[in-house]
């Protein structure tokens, strides 16, 4: 599947490695830098989606997408878990869950520019028999950051070429057998500063995890263009 990722945010926080084991099926390890695990909310526009080889689908080749994630590795090999996957394409979140096992959400989002480059991001959680959630940020990109080398925190935190899931929900990987993992392809991420102007979100909270505390690490990203490999029981 071919990708581009846009208007991009990474908010991040330090959170203790015993409070997300348990949103972790017993197979995945909790990646962790300098012992310490991380809790991400990541809002982005993904378009240009189409399958290898044929053209975009008008009407389903984009939507806005509101994740909820830490990090995990298995037999060595660190990826994305995702807690959550808000999304607005209705289409697209039965494919995600049906055929990829992941657990997407239906949502309604919007996702706007001012004329000053500011960034405005609101969704409602409209899943039914799913915890509510609502969320609402404005960003500013700011300067350019150096490419994140390996071993730093920014690169443990973007640089992710894998995913992880065990299921169309958190709640049935955790408790089930099944795994499976993909791999991204892209180039390294474009990284800029960025600068909140407002946050207010549930997301985290949906999720029975307390509110994070202090202001999140923010990493801005410039558009991506990704493929992304079918998913493989491991």
């Amino acid at each position: 599947m071919r990708q581009r990722w846009s208007n991009l945010l990474f908010a991040h926080w330090p959170v203790s490695p015993e409070v997300l084991r348990p949103y972790l099926p017993p197979r995945l390890e909790l990646d962790l830098f300098d012992g310490q695990a991380w809790l991400g909310v990541v809002p982005f526009t993904m378009s240009h989606i189409r399958p290898l080889g044929l053209p975009a689908v008008p009407g389903l080749s984009a939507l806005h997408e509101l994740n909820v994630r830490t990090y995990a590795r298995l037999d060595g090999v660190p990826g994305v878990w995702f807690l959550s996957l808000d999304a607005t394409q209705p289409l697209g979140v039965w494919a995600a869950r049906t055929l990829f096992h992941l657990p997407y959400l239906h949502a309604r989002m919007q996702l706007t520019h001012t004329p000053d480059g500011t960034l405005h991001a609101t969704a409602t959680r409209t899943h039914r028999s799913e915890p509510a959630a609502t969320f609402a940020a404005s960003w500013q990109p700011g300067a350019a950051l150096p490419l994140a080398q390996p071993n730093t925190l920014a690169h443990f935190l973007t640089e992710r070429y894998h995913l992880y899931t065990a299921g169309h929900t958190v709640r049935a990987g955790q408790h089930g057998n099944s795994l499976w993992r993909g791999q991204l392809w892209h180039a390294p991420w474009a990284l800029r500063e960025a600068t909140l102007t407002r946050w207010e979100s549930t997301l985290v909270e949906s999720h029975g995890l307390s509110t994070p505390a202090g202001p999140p690490l923010l990493h801005a990203a410039d558009k991506l263009d990704v493929w992304v490999e079918e998913l493989r029981r491991v």
